[in-house]
């Protein structure tokens, strides 16, 4: 027979090595035998013996049972593991031995070999666990017998076990092992074990006694006869054997008297030695008591000595730091109390100011201890710092009070602050600003200690700029206007001849100037808002990066002023503003009136201009400006709506004239205008458009009104009026939304008024022909085409009288149709397409005509469409 895998111990040392490849701590390899892995047929297929796929084949495996120590505790593995490419065993699966709780003999094997393992905590019960196969019954039954013996070791009791019998396997341990005593350690403590001699493993039972202890025993109980074959002699025998016994102790304690009296003195001596012990122990266990009490009491006032003597190490400490909360470093107490607010001191009073800021906080109740707060000298200190406050608070308003009017009136001054003749001057405060920035931290701290003393100082600060504001816009207006050379330009209006009032050039230099104006002044006038928002300590969101290196209040936008929660104060700013800048509007109204007069259409350059800075800088700036912005274009849209009203007016007075001949003077008028406006466009068209809508309505009405003076020729003025008003603005309604709209509504007013007196002309020339055409329509509503030659007028020979009156001399009768179109035309240009309008529709009027006499009188003959094209082509 071949060796069995169990005794290949280069198995066992590749086992344990591929486990400890993947596991930290090492594992004990008790047993490791060669295997054929299986799956196991699921319940309710009812399919018996190994199927033959390639998915179900045998695959080689190697089962190791293993242990590993953890502490005083000893836990079991069964171990699958198989070959890698390279032929080395590694770890596949692991199962704890704990949760086998089922061992099966397949019935479907006759070699008993094959055996199935089932662990009570897989993943999915519905899938069968695998099936082993062992080479022969020897190996099975040594891998089951290792983990059955394990079981009862370990776990005290052994899994359920089906398809073989427990007593088989024990008679073949029995008879195919030797044992060897090994102790393992469990939870209950050290045992002795079995394993099989030649794996050193785990075997069948554990035993009290030894062999050679248990066959002593046997032949022990072999050599005494007990005769328990009868139960009555059996008892009759125990109880003369009890009686003697008995006997014998009785005699045994007579002969012992004497001993017993010694005995008994013995103990009453011992009894009067304990008494005595007893009354000296009660003694010295009350001295002890009092020893005890006097070193409890000697223990307490110890305990209250030293407590004493830390609480006064730290009432002493405590008191110090009051101590420095209540003085006045003496480096500050000047600045307090009367040093300068010079420059060149700002340091050292922003350094007091700290202090004392710090020192009224600290003594504050909410930053002071309860018992600290009641003592008369903190009350008393608390005092003299406020008075401090408001003596220092009242020294420093009353400076600034003054500063800045000073520094302003210097400003003031200075010519060269101001634009002058023949040289525009840009505002420039930032010699004023650094200066301003030296107070800045005593403003803040002006504010932390009185608030009310912030309200005087931002009105004479407000009030002595706003001066200097003033001054400096109005020198800049009046350089403007001196200084632009711009002449009154010749808007063409609607009055007067239709050759006067050509524009000689577009004369841009005072939209120049209000440009300048706004390009100048507005961003000017946003850093001053923002930098009195951030100087007078306005709660605003943050500073400015640049000027957060200098440490002072920088002139961000003031959009972190919209941001600010407290709506009281962006009230206080906003009424600020407007003390900071009133009266600036002014110098900007008058400019925008001076741009106006020369020439109206600025108006729209300077709308633009005023728009594209309300959407730029809308969300950046605060209060004043966005309210300037709004009033400049409110003024501007005011005063250009005065120049379209009265436009509109010179264009209604038009129909209160004489009867017009030809083209209204107000349209190539409007062209020429509205080329002009084009070009002032800078932005927004909005203005434009409105201007546009509002003409061209009135344009469009008065035409038709001027027309009905004379309802003769209504329609030869209408279109050559449209007419003219398309040519004179095709080139701009290619471009012009607004513009266009009006072309092709003029356009489709045009092409009426041509039908309409084209069908006038046609009707007058041809009257009897499109009549009897119109009658034969009328009679078709009632009757059949047969029978309408049998109606009075309608016979043939009255057809025949009607188509010789019309058709006769047709060559005058075109003739005199043109002419009828060319009288009272003023616009000879118009005149071709005119005709040609003429001669398509009578050829559709014509052929309609045909197609009607075809139906009454089939067998009449009548001039051909072909032929009267001919005719007409020929003319």
């Amino acid at each position: 027979m071949a060796r069995s895998s169990a005794d290949d111990m280069e198995l066992k040392r590749a086992c344990e090595a591929g486990i400890l490849s993947k596991e930290k701590a090492p594992e004990k390899v008790v047993l490791s035998m060669r295997v054929a892995k299986g799956r196991g047929v699921a319940k309710g297929l009812g399919i018996a013996g190994k199927l033959t796929s390639r998915h179900n084949m045998a695959k080689p495996r190697v089962l190791a049972v293993t242990t590993k120590a953890k502490g005083q505790k000893t836990k079991a593995f069964l171990r699958v593991l198989k070959y890698s490419n390279g032929g080395i065993l590694e770890p596949a699966k692991v199962y704890k031995i704990k949760h086998l709780h089922k061992v099966e003999v397949a019935s479907n094997d006759p070699s008993g070999c094959t055996f199935i393992l089932g662990f009570d905590n897989l993943r999915s019960q519905s899938v069968a666990p695998p099936q082993w196969t062992m080479r022969n019954k020897d190996d099975r039954n040594r891998l089951l017998m290792c983990i059955l013996n394990l079981c009862k070791e370990l776990l005290g009791g052994i899994p359920k076990v089906s398809g073989m019998d427990i007593v088989e396997m024990a008679i073949w341990a029995k008879e195919n092992t030797t044992t060897k005593a090994t102790q393992v350690a469990t939870k209950d403590g050290p045992f002795d074990s079995y394993f099989m001699e030649a794996e050193s493993e785990v075997t069948i039972e554990k035993d009290l006694v030894s062999q050679a202890e248990e066959e002593d025993i046997e032949a022990l109980l072999g050599t005494y006869v007990m005769a328990i074959g009868e139960a009555e002699a059996f008892s009759e025998r125990m109880k003369r054997e009890l009686t003697a016994l008995e006997s014998a102790n009785v005699y045994a304690l007579m002969e012992t008297e004497s001993v017993v009296e010694e005995v008994l003195e013995g103990l009453e001596i011992a009894t009067i030695c304990v008494e005595d012990m007893d009354e000296w122990l009660g003694i010295f266990n009350i001295k002890l008591r009092h020893m005890r009490e006097d070193i409890q009491s000697i223990e307490w006032r110890n305990n209250r000595l030293e407590q004493q003597s830390v609480s006064n190490v730290a009432l002493t400490e405590e008191l110090d730091k009051l101590l420095v909360f209540l003085q006045i470093p003496p480096e500050f107490e000047e600045s307090l109390t009367g040093g300068s607010f010079d420059e060149g001191n700002m340091v050292k009073n922003v350094e007091a100011c700290e202090w004392l800021t710090s020192a009224i906080k600290n003594l504050e109740g909410s930053n002071l201890d309860p018992c600290y707060a009641k003592l008369r000298a903190v009350r008393e200190k608390r005092a003299e710092f406020v008075l401090l406050k408001c003596t220092f608070v009242r020294r420093a308003a009353e400076f600034l009070r003054n500063y800045f009017p000073s520094l302003i009136d210097s400003m003031l001054n200075d010519k060269g602050n101001f634009s002058q003749k023949g040289q525009l001057q840009r505002p420039d405060h930032s010699d004023m600003r650094y200066k301003c920035r030296k107070y800045a931290k005593l403003l803040q701290f002006i504010k932390s200690l009185d608030k009310s003393c912030m309200a005087p100082l931002r009105k004479a600060y407000c009030h002595s700029l706003n001066l200097l504001i003033r001054r400096e816009a109005r020198e800049f207006s009046n350089e403007l206007r001196s200084s632009s050379k711009a002449s009154k330009s010749s808007t063409p209006l609607f009055e007067g001849p239709a050759g006067a009032n050509q524009p000689s050039g577009i004369t841009d230099s005072s939209a120049d100037a209000y440009a300048k104006m706004i390009t100048v002044f507005i961003p000017f006038l946003v850093d001053e808002s923002s930098f009195l928002a951030h100087f007078m300590c306005f709660e605003v969101a943050a500073f400015d990066d640049s000027d957060s290196e200098t440490n002072s209040p920088s002139e961000a936008s003031a959009s972190s002023v919209k941001s600010s929660n407290d709506a009281a104060d962006l009230g206080l700013l906003n009424g600020c503003l407007q003390e900071l800048l009133d009266g600036i509007q002014e110098d900007f109204y008058a400019l925008v009136d001076w741009a106006f007069k020369l020439d109206p259409l600025t108006c729209i350059a300077m709308h633009g201009i005023t728009d594209r800075y309300i959407s730029a800088q809308k969300a950046e700036v605060a209060g004043y400006v966005p309210v300037l912005l709004d009033d400049l274009e409110t003024r501007i849209t005011i005063l250009f709506g005065r120049f379209v009203d009265d436009a509109c007016f010179q264009i209604e007075k038009y129909e209160r004239n004489v009867r017009q001949v030809g083209v209204v003077p107000y349209i190539p008028r409007f062209s020429q205008l509205a080329a002009r406006m084009e070009q002032y466009i800078n932005g927004s068209r909005e203005l434009v458009d409105q201007a546009y809508t509002k003409i061209v309505t009135i344009m469009f009405v008065t035409l038709e009104k001027i027309a009905q003076v004379e309802p003769k020729y209504v329609d030869i003025v209408l279109l050559e009026n449209y007419a003219a008003f398309q040519h004179s603005l095709y080139d701009l309604a290619n471009v012009v939304p607004t513009l266009a709209k009006y072309y092709h509504q003029a356009s489709e007013a045009y092409e009426q008024a041509c039908s309409r007196h084209i069908n006038l002309v046609i009707y007058i020339h041809f009257e009897k022909l499109f009549q009897y055409a119109r009658r034969i329509e009328e009679l078709m509503y009632n009757m059949s085409p047969e029978e309408i030659p049998f109606q009075v007028g309608m016979s043939k020979v009255d057809f025949r009288k009607m188509l010789k009156s019309s058709l006769t001399g047709l060559d005058k009768t075109i003739n005199a149709m043109y002419r009828k179109l060319q009288k009272n035309m003023t616009a000879e240009e118009l005149l071709p397409s005119l005709w040609e309008k003429c001669k398509k529709e009578f050829l559709d009027k014509y052929t309609t005509f045909l197609k009607l006499i075809a139906k009454i009188y089939p067998n009449e003959t009548v001039t051909s469409v072909n032929d009267m094209r001919d005719t007409l082509a020929a003319m």
